[in-house]
């Protein structure tokens, strides 16, 4: 199935972003659990969330941490935006590019995603971006759907990526924890979950790393 780039992912997810929240309730109920609380209680320092979407994370930061989120999506951000203006959240908000963020080297002391690296057209790209944005002894917070270790799991899965990719260009078949030590990292926590589907890392930019 033929890539699809992110001028057609913005259109996809400005159309998707007002039923976003409806939609995502079910799936965070069955599969996530703490998940999201899980990654944003770590996060401390300066901290880009990268995907943030509508927001979905922003009341479950600590309140000392100085947040920025970025966004392929601009009505997925005017979401966020609201969100935080309901809980008096301050967080700087920027539509940009998971593979090309608009970040000087080193700014950041946590970077989190949950729930993107799934949908971005180059993930190797983004991580790569995420270490290069990070400090050295910097931490990366994941959370996302990933593929099965399991056997017959992982076939359902290929078979429903078909449909995901098409409408959302949203792969259930990758794993972000093979690629996090090419780029890098060096990974402190690794959990799964729901039969393996679900996965939380955290890993960290060696401390004598440079961009």
């Amino acid at each position: 199935m033929a890539e699809r780039g992110t001028d057609w992912l913005r259109r996809t997810w400005d159309e998707a972003a007002p039923r976003y929240d409806r939609e995502i309730a079910w799936f965070e109920r069955a599969l996530l659990a703490d998940g999201r609380e899980w990654v944003c209680g770590q996060a401390a320092g300066e901290v880009l969330e990268v995907a943030v979407g509508t927001g979905r994370n922003l009341p479950l930061y600590p309140p000392e941490v100085r947040l920025t989120g970025i966004d392929l999506s601009p009505s997925m951000l005017d979401l966020a935006r609201r969100r935080a203006a309901e809980i008096g959240r301050e967080v700087t908000l920027t539509e940009a590019d998971a593979q090309s963020l608009p970040f000087r080297d080193r700014t950041f002391d946590t970077v989190v995603c949950t729930l993107g690296l799934c949908g971005v057209p180059d993930e190797r790209g983004a991580i790569a971006e995420m270490h290069r944005v990070l400090r050295p002894d910097g931490r990366l917070l994941l959370l996302d759907h990933v593929a099965s270790d399991r056997r017959m799991v992982l076939a359902a899965q290929r078979l429903l990526e078909k449909l995901s990719v098409w409408r959302l260009g949203d792969y259930l078949t990758r794993r972000p924890l093979p690629l996090l030590a090419a780029a890098g990292f060096e990974v402190e926590r690794a959990e799964r979950s729901k039969a393996g589907i679900v996965e939380r890392l955290v890993a960290r930019k060696d401390a004598a790393a440079g961009s």
